[in-house]
């Protein structure tokens, strides 16, 4: 296996580790609340607590998608959305519950650049022989 294929690899389970942990324990353990009061800003505190575990949920699964390998561009480009509407949202209704603020936005921007890297460039001869 290549250098660029276990770079690609170990990226892959990096980023997933970063789903897992946002969403089983800061979203689905509620161990960051913080996460529920920015659903709460978001979509309102009625059913925050839900929405904030099946988004949790959700975000693990995500992470097991990344890691089956499958359909990884559409994958990539799933992730890509939801990174930046998460963070478009939470830059504009709640920034004051944001670890960093607005700077927050900054960490995003690196992340949503991490998996465009890693799927579109450095995984590019795999990407091209897959489809959508």
């Amino acid at each position: 296996m290549s250098d660029k294929k276990l770079i690609y690899i170990a990226l892959n389970y990096f980023i997933a580790t970063v789903w897992i942990i946002n969403g089983f324990f800061c979203k689905a353990l509620n161990l960051v609340p913080r996460h529920q009061l920015i659903v709460s800003r978001i979509l309102g505190a009625e059913h925050a607590a839900i929405f904030t575990k099946a988004i949790g949920i959700a975000e693990v699964c995500m992470a097991l998608w990344i890691l089956s390998f499958r359909k990884s561009r559409l994958c990539a480009i799933t992730q890509l959305a939801i990174v930046a509407t998460m963070n478009t949202l939470e830059f504009f209704l709640a920034p004051d519950l944001l670890l960093f603020g607005k700077a927050n936005a900054f960490f995003a921007f690196v992340f949503i650049g991490m998996i465009y890297y890693n799927e579109f460039i450095l995984n590019k001869k795999f990407a091209s022989q897959s489809s959508l």
